[in-house]
């Protein structure tokens, strides 16, 4: 519902700004961006064509633009980093915590970077650098350097005085990181302790330990996963001596869930999430070629398959009108079982460990799915046709696809990813291929075996 709502939004949002637009009207166009965030701002100019995309963005509030460059996808920043001075872009990144600026700075032009580079203090230079250093896919990638830390002997009343003696804090804040003299991580003191108890209680005294640190090599996904398990707002990152190393907040992870949503919904049909969809015609095309031949070479697999039972097709008309059913029930069973393992992936709940039964599990669904719907199809196929040997093909057919869309659905993506391969990329073509290449040999074999030979 909450999702559906933010749809809703920005549709609503595109309309009135593209209204504003076309009316030539630049105080309503300001007003209206007036009334957005920056992630707002960043979804309707990836919503927008190039030419009105780069009329909203000269009028963006300056303040805002660090921040709509970190929300918008890789190929609309470089369109906004394209259409932006030096001097534009220096302002506009300068006041980014490390870790956004991190997420785009190799996207900068290198006269920006160095400028932004040089404007910061060794300090901050040398905590950019480790983030840099981490994969960007990596709790490392994801953590904010810039953290607030205390040490366990000292009073809560110490601990206000230092708050209040800093210029600024994070805006997403809830707790405060413990650590021993040599920075390793020994627990956390939450904001509420801080501002309720006794102001002379030792902060070891108070401190929370059961919140346990994210490692800085564990992947985003995982990262998502230990806020979702134990409703996290921020979390610490350590290295393999426990060293305090940073944090990562709950924005972050929300931004992870996103972009994982979006690359498994868009990599399902061969697409990129990082691409415009207001690229170039030409450039939009290449694009899709990979994935189109590759299924250009399945279907012909497919077609092949045909070509030796042509016969067949040619004696009885009926298989011909009848086979594609086979196909499209063996498909539609496999996607099941292939978007669960997908989901069971990415998500964790699937490993070797269970894999066993739940291919077992899901076999035992297709064998009672097949038995239903082959009873169902051959009825059918026998009333139309008047043919009962006929309806027994069919019903045959109907339930070695079901079996077989299943085992696919459920063994492929295991297989894809041993080989290092996205099973949400490649999933779906090779699932396809093996549904019909089986439910073309099944139905039309057991036609040419048993209705030609009759």
């Amino acid at each position: 519902m909450a999702e559906q709502k933010h749809e809703e939004k920005t549709a609503r949002h595109l309309e009135h700004l593209s209204e504003a637009l076309d009316s030539g009207t630049q105080f309503q166009v300001r007003k209206l961006l007036g009334n957005l965030s920056a992630a707002e701002i960043g979804d309707l100019l990836e919503s927008l064509p190039i030419t009105k995309r780069l009329a909203v963005w000269e009028l963006t509030d300056p303040e805002l633009d660090g921040e709509v460059l970190v929300d918008v996808n890789d190929e609309v920043r470089q369109t906004l980093i394209s259409d932006s001075s030096p001097e534009e872009l220096v302002a506009a990144v300068d006041d980014l915590d490390l870790d956004d600026l991190a997420d785009i700075l190799d996207d900068l032009p290198d006269a920006v970077t160095t400028k932004v580079l040089s404007s910061m203090d060794q300090q901050d230079r040398e905590r950019l650098q480790k983030v840099l250093s981490y994969p960007e896919d990596s709790a490392g990638g994801l953590m904010d350097p810039d953290f607030l830390s205390i040490r366990p002997d000292v009073t809560l009343d110490v601990v206000m005085r230092y708050l209040r003696m800093r210029e600024e804090l994070p805006e997403v804040f809830d707790m405060l990181w413990v650590v021993d003299r040599n920075g390793r991580y020994l627990g956390s003191l939450r904001l509420s302790v801080l501002l309720t108890d006794d102001e002379t209680c030792t902060v070891g005294e108070l401190m929370d330990t059961s919140i346990k640190a994210i490692p800085v090599d564990m992947h985003e996904s995982q990262v998502a996963m230990e806020f979702e398990h134990h409703d996290l707002v921020t979390a610490p990152v350590v290295d393999s001596e426990n060293h305090l190393l940073g944090w990562i907040s709950v924005d972050d992870v929300v931004d992870v869930i996103r972009d994982e949503a979006e690359h498994t919904m868009l990599a399902s049909a061969g697409l990129d999430e990082e691409d415009d969809m207001f690229a170039p015609i030409v450039q939009s095309a290449r694009r899709r070629w990979v994935w189109l031949s590759v299924n250009l070479v399945t279907a012909f697999l497919a077609a092949f398959c045909l070509y030796f039972f042509e016969p067949t097709l040619d004696q009885i008309v009926a298989t011909a009108v009848l086979f594609p059913i086979v196909m499209s029930m063996g498909g539609i069973a496999g996607t099941q079982t292939l978007t669960l393992m997908i989901r069971g992936m990415a998500t964790g709940q699937v490993s070797s460990s269970n894999t066993p039964a739940l291919l077992r599990k899901e076999l035992a669904v297709g064998l009672l799915n097949g038995m239903v719907f082959s009873i169902v199809i051959a009825v059918i196929a026998i009333i139309w046709y008047d043919d009962v040997p006929l309806g027994m093909v069919m019903a045959a057919a109907i339930l070695l696809n079901l079996l077989a869309g299943a085992l696919a659905g459920a063994v492929i993506p295991v297989i894809l990813r041993r080989m290092n391969i996205d099973p949400a990329l490649a999933g779906g073509v090779v699932l396809t291929t093996v549904t019909d290449v089986i439910g073309i040999i099944a139905f039309v074999g057991l036609a040419t075996y048993i209705l030609i030979g009759r």
